[in-house]
Parts: C-alpha cells; sequence; structure tokens
C-alpha cells in the first residue's frame, strides 16, 4: 500500500510538471490559431501517459538503479582496485550507447547519405569508446581530486577549434551523437555511481566532486565524430556531397482516431527498451558476480525496480509518441505562419521552457543533489534555472538565425561566458551544472528542439533550413549550464562577504 501510494504521488507530481506546457499550447491556440487542435483527445491520452511514465520510472531509480550505483561504487572503494573501477567505468560507457537505437538510426543515415564512406558501424563504436573512456576519465578525476573545469574547459575549447574545422555536413550528427549519449536510464545511474564513488571515498565531498561524468559523456563523443568527419572530408572532399543531417529524434507517425497499436508492435516497443537496458544491467550483472564476487542485496526490490523502469519507460515512450511530440512539431510548424511574427521569440522560450520541466532525467538527478544541499539545492528551483537556460539558449539561437550570425562565433561566445562564469562559481556547483547542460537536451527536449530548429529556420528565411536548426541544441545546453552557474555565484556572495566582514 506504502509503494502504490509513492507511486501515485510520483505520478501525480509529474502531471503537475506537464501543466506549463499546457499553458504555452493554450496560449497558442488562443493567441494564433484560434481553433481547438485535431485530436485533441489523443493528445491528451499521451500527455496522461507520460505523466504515468515517469512516476513509474523515478519509482525504478528509487527502487533498482540507485541502491545497485551507491552500492557498486562502495563495494570498489572497499576493494581498493582503481583499475577495476576505471574498466566498470569504460565498459559502463560503451554499454550505455552501443544498443541505443538513436544511434543506430543516426549511424545508418550517416552511412546511407554517405555512399558507405560515413561507416555506421565505426561510428557506432567511437561515439560508444568516446562515451565509455569519457565515464573512465571522470571517475579517474573524481579520485584523484582535480577540478572538473580543468577537463571541462579544455574539453569545450577543443569542442569549438574541431567545429571551426568540421563540415558543416558532420556538425549536426556530431551534436545529435553527443545528445543520444545522454538518455533516462544512464543518467541516474551514473550521477549515482559518481556521487556514492564519492560519499565512500574519506576526504571527498559528494556534490563538488561526484558530477561532471555526465557531462564528460555528452562531450567526449562530439568531438570524436567531429574529427572522424574531418578525416573522411580530408580523404574523399565528395564523401558527403549530398548529407543532408537529420536529428535523430525523427518524430514517429502517430495512430489516427479509432485505431490502436496492434500487439505486435507493442511488443517490438518493449522488446527495443529491453534490448537498450540488457547491456548495461549485462555489465553491472558481470562485474557484481565475477569480479567483486558479491551476491546482490534485496534482489526482489531491485527487480522490482526494473520492472517499473523498464513499465515506466515504455508509456514514457507511448505518451511522447501520442502527446508531446505531436504538440513540438505543431508548435514549430505554427512559426512559419505570417499571423506569429509578433510572437515567434516569446513561443521559442516558452517552448524550451516548458519542454525542460518534463524531462525525466533531469527530474532524478535534481532529486538527489536537493538531499545533498537542501538550503541552495531546491529542486523545484534549479530545474526552473535549467528550463530558463534552456529557453534563453533557443531565443539566442533564433536571433541567431534570424540576423544571419555564424554558429561558430555565436557558439565561441557562449563557451567564453561559460568558462568565465565557471571561474567565478563556487567549486561545488561546477561539475553539476554541466552535468544539467547536458542532461537538460535529452529524451523530451532534443525532439522537440528538432521540431524547433526546422520551424525556426522556416519561419526566419534561412538559406539553409537543415543545417541552421541544429545549433540549437548546442546553444540550450551551454546557456542552462550558465544560468545554474550564475545562480551558485549569486547564492555564495552572502558567505563570501561574510567571510570576509565577520
Amino acid at each position: 500500500m506504502q509503494e502504490l501510494q509513492a507511486l501515485v504521488q510520483a505520478t501525480l507530481k509529474a502531471g503537475r510538471n506537464l501543466v506549463p506546457l499546457l499553458l504555452v499550447v493554450a496560449l497558442y491556440q488562443l493567441l494564433v490559431a484560434r481553433q481547438v487542435p485535431e485530436q485533441i483527445g489523443l493528445v491528451l491520452a499521451g500527455l496522461a501517459l507520460v505523466a504515468a511514465g515517469i512516476g513509474l520510472f523515478l519509482r525504478g531509480l528509487e527502487l533498482g538503479v540507485f541502491p545497485i550505483g551507491r552500492g557498486l561504487a562502495h563495494a570498489f572503494v572497499e576493494r581498493g582496485s582503481l583499475p577495476r573501477l576505471l574498466a566498470f567505468g569504460f565498459c559502463l560507457g560503451v554499454a550505455t550507447v552501443i544498443a541505443e537505437p538513436a544511434l543506430i538510426a543516426v549511424a545508418a543515415k550517416a552511412e546511407l547519405v554517405s555512399g558507405g564512406r560515413v561507416d555506421a558501424w565505426v561510428l557506432r563504436l567511437l561515439v560508444a569508446a568516446s562515451v565509455g573512456l569519457a565515464i573512465a576519465v571522470g571517475i579517474l578525476r573524481a579520485v584523484l581530486r582535480q577540478p572538473i573545469h580543468w577537463y571541462l574547459g579544455g574539453g569545450y575549447l577543443l569542442l569549438v577549434l574541431v567545429t571551426y574545422l568540421t563540415p558543416a555536413e558532420i556538425t549536426g550528427l556530431a551534436y545529435d551523437a553527443g545528445a543520444v549519449s545522454v538518455n533516462m536510464v544512464t543518467v541516474p545511474l551514473v550521477a549515482a555511481i559518481g556521487v556514492g564513488l564519492m560519499a565512500s571515498l574519506r576526504g571527498h565531498r559528494a556534490l563538488a566532486d561526484g558530477f561532471g561524468l555526465v557531462a564528460l559523456a555528452v562531450m567526449a563523443p562530439r568531438i570524436t565524430v567531429q574529427l572522424y568527419g574531418i578525416v573522411v572530408y580530408a580523404a574523399e572532399p565528395t564523401a558527403l556531397v549530398g548529407f543532408a543531417p537529420q536529428s535523430y529524434a525523427t518524430l514517429p507517425a502517430v495512430d489516427g482516431p479509432g485505431t490502436s497499436p496492434a500487439l505486435a508492435k507493442v511488443l517490438a516497443d518493449i522488446l527495443s527498451i529491453m534490448a537498450n537496458l540488457l547491456p548495461i544491467l549485462a555489465v553491472i550483472l558481470v562485474f557484481q558476480f565475477l569480479v567483486l564476487r558479491r551476491p546482490l542485496l534485496h534482489g526482489h526490490r531491485l527487480a522490482g525496480g526494473f520492472l517499473l523502469l523498464l513499465l515506466g519507460l515504455f508509456a514514457f515512450t507511448e505518451g511522447l509518441r501520442l502527446g508531446l511530440f505531436p504538440i513540438g512539431e505543431h508548435l514549430a510548424a505554427g512559426l512559419s505562419a505570417p499571423e506569429v511574427a509578433g510572437y515567434l521569440y516569446l513561443f521559442v522560450f516558452l517552448l524550451g521552457f516548458a519542454a525542460t520541466l518534463v524531462e525525466p532525467a533531469l527530474i532524478a538527478v535534481v532529486q538527489r543533489a536537493g538531499a545533498m544541499d537542501p538550503r541552495r539545492l531546491k529542486p523545484p528551483l534549479i530545474r526552473a534555472l535549467v528550463a530558463v537556460g534552456v529557453g534563453v539558449g533557443l531565443l539566442v539561437g533564433a536571433l541567431r538565425i534570424s540576423a544571419g550570425l555564424s554558429l561558430d562565433h555565436v557558439l565561441v561566445i557562449t563557451v567564453a561566458l561559460v568558462m568565465l562564469l565557471t571561474l567565478l562559481a563556487p567549486r561545488e556547483i561546477r561539475g553539476f551544472a554541466f552535468d544539467l547542460g547536458g542532461i537538460a537536451t535529452s529524451d523530451v527536449t532534443v525532439p522537440v528542439i528538432a521540431a524547433l530548429g526546422l520551424g525556426l529556420a522556416v519561419a526566419l528565411g534561412s538559406e539553409n533550413v537543415l543545417l541552421d536548426g541544429f545549433g540549437l541544441v548546442a546553444l540550450a545546453s551551454l546557456f542552462s549550464i550558465a544560468a545554474v552557474m550564475l545562480y551558485g555565484i549569486l547564492v555564495s556572495l552572502p558567505a563570501r562577504d561574510g567571510h570576509r566582514n565577520p
């Protein structure tokens, strides 16, 4: 009974998170469309499924993923084996993305349009290996207590430099690959391992040293794929002729009224989710039983947690298909209408803000961080800050397209701003802020941003609609980092003043 009550409460909270998005849609319909959307009942049913999916997902994390992450971290510390810990981090990173359907779709598309010169398997292996290496390096950094901004600052500067050298046709693909590396399951698991590891090591602070792994996992494949593109393009200058980058978040078709998904399709969707989870579970079980040689404690609770996780992911995915994706497409398509010109930038900001609040991985990680520092890291406030950052990033992207500015120049200026804020922000907030920047562009926001980017490019008269639609993901991520950094600076000022003037 207690478990049922917790599940209902989580679902109701998820439902409240959808309210801002519904308000944005209502405002759009009132000011622009002035009509009731088609298939409104189907869309509302989809949103209800999204809320139920998030509720099941969060309970599954609490029962299954978080305990396993903490337990593995503690066990590795007890064994005192850093090489085994680094090997686990690498294998976990590879398992995170190697079976990711979105990455498979991106790689297949790249191979098709490049005539086989961009090899799908090579691309998938490069992304998986780079994520694994990034997590291993991040764990080593945390154990050695080296400042996270050394790695992130250098990495982002390298990313900007590589972006200047990479063919424009590959840049969108590379940024999509970074978004693919962050999904709903692995983000909380990686965060739990990082925080659990720091809690188990003496002299380490979980908040200051435990975050940053997700940020590195997002950044590494973006650099790697662009380097691969440079090599391919240098070897064969015509390899990318005709290449049209397309976001991995291609929106699926929505069943029409009076129809229901076939049983075979439902089973296929469930099997697809299981196939994505199995490599991660395999890595965990192999290291648990064969490397650490320890049994799983409370195995029935962990199994129940993963079952809830599976059901939550299925409900959430189907809800996105029926409810959230059509809303994003509907609003994005409407941006090109002449009558929306006066409201264009308002809706760009509001759509980014509202979609971010629904991001399940963001909700989960912010809740865990709030438990560590309840005075400064209040979950609703932090999520609102990240959502504002995403909205501002999309707004800047819209202004960039409208003014015809180079994406490279805007990225350089934005990265410089983030680096400046990183130097000023308290150490405890840096890795956490960068992680939130990666999480902010995940399962919910990236599909919405993908649809929004195309709508913006059309509405603002872009000469290259596909290429101009891709800088939005990077800008949304960077400005969400900046928003959290700025908040960290502001809340630390009274403490600094008090220290100077006791």
